[in-house]
């Protein structure tokens, strides 16, 4: 099994989340100033780094600091989660998103579930956050050949489709981002059609260990990463983490997608990791850890083939990429 419930973590195994975090900049300092073969993503990060966002704590919860089936895994620091952000509503800059992002509304927040259902329903966002569940790390492995290890707070996306109870010719589920130019300052600017699309086949969308994310580290979610509700898919390309979601709705048809959209022949519908599959202008073979030194190896499904290989049985997975 690659998932262990935060419940069964023992209290003395848990390491106290600011001395986790000072460990890792002094090592990380340490490192850089013996190594001449640093990455300059690394140099940069510790010679100016963007100012830091205060977390706020989230009564009742404590971030899990075990992963979830990731033994050899260290979670990423929030310092570098909330700091390096591919949000395109805010900017293009992946540095320059937690500073744009500042000051985000999400509240009130309603999310419509509608389509292909029996029972069609908009959430408020507070009736969708006490389906919270414990923290669960996963590894989250983005196109462009860097990689995270983020402990998310969420829960399955499972239990809100239930809720609206399919209907049987429902195949697919389509997910769409807020569009609010007063919030969203790049939403002005061309770089993509807005708003922002995404879709899953409904047998993913099922799986346990896709889920809607509220927050990091246990406590609430960032503007910068998807605030309030974001979709999480393990073992696909970061893209298909859809942010900032007001509507969920149930088809029959495969549904578009912005990045689909945007280069059909550099990003697929089912995007899931595939090292065997190159992007058209790098290889997927390798990625970059962000707070690591050094490249390793891709895994196939990320690391949870295990898990979800059984979903593509009999399919060609560099067709359907």
């Amino acid at each position: 099994m690659l998932t262990k419930r935060a419940s069964d973590i023992k209290s003395s195994e848990i390491t106290d989340k600011s001395l986790y975090l000072n460990r890792r900049t002094f090592m990380r300092g340490a490192a850089l100033a013996a190594s001449t073969v640093a990455t300059g993503f690394l140099y940069r990060r510790l010679l100016a780094p963007e100012p830091q966002l205060t977390p706020k704590a989230l009564p009742g919860t404590q971030a899990a600091t075990k992963q979830w089936g990731l033994p050899n895994d260290e979670a990423t620091t929030y310092e570098d989660i909330t700091n390096y952000n591919n949000f395109y509503e805010f900017s293009t800059d992946k540095r320059a998103v937690a500073r744009k992002a500042r000051g985000f509304v999400t509240r009130p927040w309603t999310v419509a579930v509608e389509g292909l259902v029996n029972k069609p329903k908009t959430f408020d966002l507070d009736e969708l956050l006490k389906l919270t569940q414990e923290d669960r790390i996963y590894r989250m492995r983005c196109v462009e050949g860097w990689s995270m290890v983020i402990p998310w707070l969420g829960f399955p996306l499972a239990e809100v489709l239930k809720q609206v109870e399919p209907l049987s010719n429902a195949r697919y589920v389509a997910f769409e981002t807020l569009n609010d130019p007063e919030r969203m300052p790049n939403l002005d600017s061309g770089v993509l059609d807005w708003p922002y699309v995404e879709g899953l086949r409904l047998d993913e969308a099922m799986h346990p260990l896709t889920i809607l994310a509220s927050g990091i580290y246990g406590e609430p979610m960032p503007p910068q990463n998807g605030a309030p509700l974001r979709l999480v898919v393990p073992w696909k390309y970061g893209f298909k983490g859809i942010k900032s979601i007001v509507k969920i709705r149930l088809v029959e048809q495969i549904p578009p997608t912005t990045w689909n959209l945007s280069a059909p022949d550099e990003y697929g519908f089912f995007s899931n990791v595939n090292p065997g599959v190159p992007h058209p202008r790098w290889s997927q073979a390798n990625e970059q850890r962000i707070g690591e030194f050094g490249k390793r190896p891709t895994l196939m499904f990320n690391g949870y083939a295990d898990q979800v290989a059984h979903l593509y049985n009999g399919m060609d997975l560099k067709y359907y990429f």
